[in-house]
């Protein structure tokens, strides 16, 4: 067995660990949790650090556990949030609990015959005959609300910042998660709950709540730092929001992108955090990233490395060929091999023209400079085909007179025209 701690103490994925963790890990496997809510119906790249860690944790030899918060979900977490969310029907909450379940399946390991073999439990099942009356008399008498007030998710609520305050329905929530850390333990035989840096005073609270129900100390936790860019702006986000591990919600490409755009100092933290590169891999990756950084292998590296992870290398090579599109050394075959999300995402952003489909086909002059404006005027088109700076679809166009016609039309409804390098216009036939 590897040294869980230290492994994950040179990835720099430790902000909290009570005293006696890495003590107790040593004495042979264990099993430790992590609870996700399904407040949608996909994870995104800020759940990330947390299944890694139940990742390293199986590589280690330990037993990994994620929870879906069924429950919980039901209730809202308040944690690093300003105002209450909106409460989630059962049906959408089963609806988010079968993605989460598949997409965890990608990263651990639930299917092989190893003792260690990760598993999934859904807290709703031991809270769903559990009354309300039993609950706070059988729980709620262990934890004092001034227990309960010194948390900072409560504090921060509670402050002058927040002009809602916030409900009995959120107050709850850490007794909950408190509650489901107890029952893992005597159900699970777990003795360590992992979370990002701001669940700590809700793993703590299921740790004092063993000790005073249980009269056991030997529960433990851990958390990792919140993830932010060096910037110090939010980790995960774009300007179209989040990076999804849905492909249908973020594409492979699109994924592939977000890594590959990463600043220098964000990939060399996150090559140790999201990838299963030993230390020495690592160490060398960034060292050579350092003797050229313009090259930007590290960043190539980590998004090979996450984007394989999570889409496979048959994804990976297609994100690859998709980004060579931009840079001129791709073909038409290449371009009409992608799908329609990721020839749309690929070419984000570029100036589009609607030409009706009764027009084709139309000579390429007309078609450039009169029912588009790809250039002003048709003696400009001329002189650049002339001088070989036109494509259609990645083809080069070289004769004034081609005919643009229904040959040249990608998924049914779009052309792809370039004028010079870097200059792409997207034609949708209506």
């Amino acid at each position: 067995m590897k040294n869980f701690v230290e492994e994950l103490r040179w990835r720099g994925m430790i902000q909290d660990i009570m005293p006696g963790t890495e003590e107790k890990l040593l004495e042979g496997p264990q099993a430790a949790y992590v609870g996700i809510d399904p407040t949608a119906d996909s994870l995104h790249i800020g759940h990330l650090v947390s299944i890694m860690i139940l990742k390293h944790f199986q590589e280690c030899g330990h037993k990994p556990i994620a929870l879906i918060g069924e429950a919980t979900g039901m209730i809202g977490d308040p944690s690093m949030k300003s105002a209450e969310r909106n409460l989630l029907d059962t049906e959408t909450l089963r609806r988010n609990i079968a993605c989460i379940e598949a997409q965890l399946a990608i990263i651990l390991d639930f299917d092989s015959d190893a003792p260690n073999k990760a598993e999934m439990v859904n807290n709703y099942d031991w809270m769903k005959d559990y009354s309300f009356l039993d609950f706070i008399r059988d729980v709620g008498k262990h934890i004092t609300v001034n227990y309960m007030m010194a948390k900072d998710s409560v504090k921060k609520r509670l402050s002058s910042e927040s002009r809602e305050g916030m409900s009995f329905t959120e107050f709850s929530y850490q007794l909950l998660q408190g509650y489901d850390y107890l029952w893992l333990y005597e159900h699970r035989n777990v003795r360590l709950q992992f979370g990002g840096s701001d669940q700590w005073g809700n793993i703590t609270t299921g740790v004092e709540l063993i000790r005073r129900m249980l009269g056991k100390t030997d529960a433990f936790a851990m958390t990792t730092p919140l993830i932010k860019k060096a910037d110090g702006s939010k980790f995960g986000k774009t300007e179209k929001g989040n990076i999804w591990l849905d492909p249908e919600k973020t594409s492979p490409y699109e994924f592939y992108q977000f890594w590959l755009n990463v600043s220098d100092d964000d990939a060399e933290r996150y090559i140790k955090i999201f990838t299963l590169l030993d230390q020495a891999a690592v160490e060398q990756a960034i060292s050579e990233h350092r003797q050229d950084p313009g090259r930007r292998s590290l960043q190539q590296l980590l998004a090979k490395e996450i984007t394989c992870l999570i889409h496979g290398e048959k994804e990976y090579d297609n994100a690859v060929a998709a980004s060579r599109m931009l840079f001129g050394d791709s073909t038409s075959e290449s371009l009409r091999k992608l799908d329609e999300k990721t020839f749309l995402a690929v070419f984000s952003g570029v100036p589009t023209f609607d030409v009706p489909a009764s027009k084709l086909p139309c000579p390429i002059l007309d078609f450039l400079a009169v029912e588009t404006r790809v250039f002003p005027s048709k003696g400009e088109c001329r002189k650049m085909i002339q001088g070989g700076g036109v494509s259609i679809n990645k083809d080069k166009v070289t004769d004034i007179d081609y005919q643009v016609s229904d040959q040249d039309i990608l998924d049914g409804k779009y052309i792809l025209a370039q004028r010079g390098k870097k200059n792409y216009y997207i034609i949708n036939i209506v």
